[in-house]
């Protein structure tokens, strides 16, 4: 994570806030990105630090979370099974929709960056120990249900065989 003031952490903040309300009244969740970007531009149009949102990323987001709902509660299920759906808090709940979104499905960021992200996140919405709760449930995400990708992010997938490869400053390619 870049900092507090980057556009796709703005982006990302944008896109939990907006999930938070439509998970109370499920309306149309782009209607709900763009008000409160909007009202976020107006409100933050004094401020000296004029912090800029990734508006594409956020509806980007969004949109994947929502259309994608079903899948993404199924990993979480089954990557915390001793905490329900309906009992955890919602903030930690979209949190981690967002998270598992990009991981596992959008894969537009190294699971390095989507989990750092999420902990932020959580440190900044959650409760005390929402980042902890949420560390804990995407490493498990990406230990059990991804293996074909490295966990610092930085691998890449042999398509032939489906294994890892990560290149040596020599050059050399290991599996």
């Amino acid at each position: 994570m870049k900092g507090k003031l980057d556009p796709r952490h703005q982006g990302r903040i944008a896109t939990l806030q907006a999930l938070f309300e439509w998970s109370f009244n499920s309306t149309d969740i782009e209607g709900i990105i763009t008000r409160d970007i909007e009202d976020y531009v107006q409100l933050d149009s004094s401020s000296q630090n004029k912090s800029q949102i990734d508006q594409e990323l956020a509806l980007f987001l969004a949109k994947g979370v929502t259309e994608n709902l079903e899948p993404i509660d199924k990993i979480i299920e089954s990557c915390a099974p001793e905490w329900p759906i309906i009992q955890i808090a919602k903030v930690d709940l979209e949190i981690l929709r967002i998270a598992i979104f990009e991981l596992s499905i959008a894969r537009n960021v190294p699971p390095k960056v989507a989990i750092d992200e999420a902990v932020e996140l959580a440190k900044e919405f959650g409760g005390e120990n929402s980042s902890k709760f949420v560390n804990g449930v995407l490493g498990t995400v990406v230990n059990e249900m991804l293996p074909e990708i490295e966990k610092t992010g930085t691998g890449k997938i042999d398509t032939t065989n489906k294994s890892i490869r990560t290149q040596k400053k020599q050059g050399d390619v290991h599996e």
